[in-house]
């Protein structure tokens, strides 16, 4: 039995937890039926007392006796999209909706492990908020702008677009403007919480960056074979990016997920990095309009790039699109029959409402998908953010180099401006097995083939 399996039968997390899979291994290695393990884990659960003084089974019921009430009698229920997910990210989401504050949960086809509730999981609950559920780049997005240029700069000027990528933003930790953009996002409320007065002058600094990790701004080729907000049907050269609130966010993350977590001391070890603030609290209330400022800021983040790169270019927008995940929002949703106003976590999940137009990127070398939700209620209105990783960092930089990787690039027409080894398109996952996966979610409208990538040079680290 794993994690998920012994939550299942009501074994408490931590110490029992422990215990009941010490308790099976002996079990097993005594000669025990494997096919009566669940039977006997459950007996334990249900009485321990009986098991007081069995030499097998005692630390085991011990430890039951010992624990804390449960965070719940029974796991809120949630709906898991794909398969072949991490058994960790599966666990994770098993242990989300332990919570008692959960209400209801999803887990999208791209799911893998993150910190707390794993990124491609879907979480509401009642009237709280979970800073790790938000995760640590708050409102990260994507935004595409299509453009009036010619197809054929992607090939014959890509020069220019380079240095067009070049001057209007920059990449990787701490990167920053010395002459700063203008937005009237620095105009906003920054004393709204001790954290985001105390980063107002970073953030500004920061105003128009696009990070590291899997962030990006990239040229491709935009399809669309039906009228989306007055684009007509054709082939267009877009725009796209991805990033979010940047250091900033990530302070309101790191500030506020300590706080919650001194807040709730009764959590077992297992559950501390879902800790959440009651909206009812000033803490929460804090949490929320920096939270809601974050979302601001990337929002404005992206603007700057798509304006100035446009700009440089001499280029006039067709369409603009965005949409953005590691946020959560106050949505009514029907839960057993019966509406509720819940806050619904996304992390590194698309909002997926009825109409709802998104963006789901797939790798550098792979297509991405402009999307229109289909408000599956299963899913509380949402869809994968992405193709999602199958390979850890660490791994992508000992198993691939770069000859084979720009071999394969170039095999799919694909300039590669930078990046490092652990974005290399192998490390995800298939993106048309994972939109496959989620038809019932999205419809695809639009295709965008990236031509022309940058990404953070290599050695630069991810934000959550």
């Amino acid at each position: 039995m794993n994690t998920k399996d012994l939550v299942r039968v009501g074994v408490p997390l931590g110490e029992p937890m422990r215990r009941a899979q010490d308790f099976i291994a002996q079990y097993v290695l005594k000669g025990g039926d494997k096919a009566r393990i669940e039977a006997e884990v459950s007996a334990i659960v249900e009485n321990p007392a009986l098991f007081a003084e069995d030499p097998l089974r005692k630390d085991f019921a011990k430890a039951i006796v010992n624990s804390p009430p449960p965070t719940r009698l029974i796991p809120a229920k949630y709906r898991q999209w794909g398969s072949g997910l991490e058994e960790e990210a599966v666990n994770q989401m098993e242990k989300a909706c332990l919570l008692p504050v959960s209400v209801a949960g999803a887990l999208m086809p791209d799911a893998h492990v993150g910190y707390g509730l794993p990124i491609g999981g879907v979480l509401g609950t009642e009237n709280s908020v979970i800073p790790y559920a938000v995760g640590v780049d708050i409102a990260c997005r994507m935004k595409m702008t299509v453009l009036d240029l010619p197809l054929r700069d992607l090939e014959h000027k890509q020069d220019r677009l380079t240095r067009a990528i070049a001057a209007e933003t920059r990449f990787g930790i701490g990167a920053s403007f010395k002459e700063r953009r203008a937005h009237e996002v620095m105009d906003e409320d920054w004393n709204c919480s001790v954290i985001t007065k105390q980063n107002k002058d970073k953030a500004w600094s920061q105003l128009g960056t696009s990070g590291s990790g899997n962030h990006f701004v990239e040229f491709g080729v935009f399809t669309t074979k039906e009228k989306i907000l007055g684009l007509e049907p054709g082939t267009y050269v877009a725009l796209l990016s991805h990033s979010g609130s940047r250091g900033t966010g990530a302070s309101v993350c790191d500030y506020y997920s300590k706080l919650a977590v001194k807040m709730r001391p009764e959590l077992p070890k297992e559950l501390q990095r879902l800790a959440w603030l009651s909206l009812d609290e000033a803490a929460g209330q804090e949490y929320w309009a920096a939270m809601e400022l974050m979302g601001d800021y990337a929002a404005a983040n992206h603007a700057c790039i798509h304006k100035h790169i446009a700009a440089n270019l001499g280029a006039h927008v067709l369409l603009d699109l965005e949409n953005h995940h590691n946020f959560a929002w106050k949505e009514k949703h029907v839960v057993d029959g019966v509406e509720r106003e819940l806050v619904v976590h996304r992390k590194g999940a698309t909002p997926a409402g009825s109409d709802v137009i998104g963006i789901i990127p797939g790798s550098m070398a792979t297509p991405g998908f402009v999307v229109r939700g289909k408000g599956n209620a299963e899913s509380l209105h949402s869809a994968s953010h992405g193709a999602g990783r199958v390979m850890s960092r660490t791994r992508a930089s000992q198993t691939f180099n770069w000859k084979e990787v720009n071999r394969y690039l170039q095999q799919r027409g694909v300039t590669l401006i930078s990046a490092g080894l652990d974005e290399v398109p192998m490390v995800y996952k298939d993106i048309h097995k994972v939109m496959a996966a989620q038809s019932d979610l999205v419809e695809v409208i639009g295709q965008f083939d990236p031509k022309l990538v940058k990404m953070a040079p290599h050695g630069e680290r991810a934000e959550d």
